[in-house]
């Protein structure tokens, strides 16, 4: 059974915002199934249009939804920036959220590297303390044990053998 592209593009726009409405009440009130409500929201994306993944809520959207807004409102003028925000349903505010996470993305290695480093370098001085400590402890064990065996060495040289002292 075939739809219409007309039918397909009423039905595909009430997913979008502001309506959000799910696919599950979609499915009931047109008498679509959700498998094909799915699979046209799926080839939506494919064609390139922003379809949120969610049902109902803005993080529904993925990051190549949200990259591909950026990058659609990229050269508008904050009026039309406006305006495709109330048409897609979603904030300036938001976009604008989008806009430096997608430039911070690219600085991501950079600053993961930098902590690295830094935690690198953190822990190699609490290793060169514990070292230091464990190394002045063996020696003062050491000594401690010289002096036990000169103790006892001490003890046998001049002890009476009857154990008279």
């Amino acid at each position: 059974m075939g739809y219409s592209v007309e039918r397909r593009e009423s039905v595909l726009k009430k997913m979008l915002p502001p309506n959000n409405v799910s696919i599950a009440a979609l499915a009931k009130a047109e008498g679509i199934s959700d498998a094909t409500l799915y699979l046209w929201r799926k080839q939506a994306r494919d064609q390139g249009r922003l379809m949120p993944d969610s049902d109902t809520t803005l993080t529904g959207w993925t990051s190549r939804d949200k990259f591909a807004a950026v990058m659609e409102t990229a050269a508008m003028s904050e009026t039309d920036v406006a305006a495709y925000c109330r048409e897609k349903g979603i904030y300036p505010e938001q976009l604008s959220q989008w806009r430096t996470a997608c430039e911070q993305a690219n600085d991501w290695s950079q600053a993961s590297e930098k902590k690295l480093k830094e935690a690198t370098q953190s822990e190699r001085k609490k290793n060169k303390a514990l070292q230091k400590e464990l190394d002045r402890k063996e020696k003062a064990l050491a000594e401690a044990a010289a002096l036990l065996v000169l103790r006892k060495k001490y003890n046998a040289l001049f002890e009476d053998p009857e154990g008279e002292k």
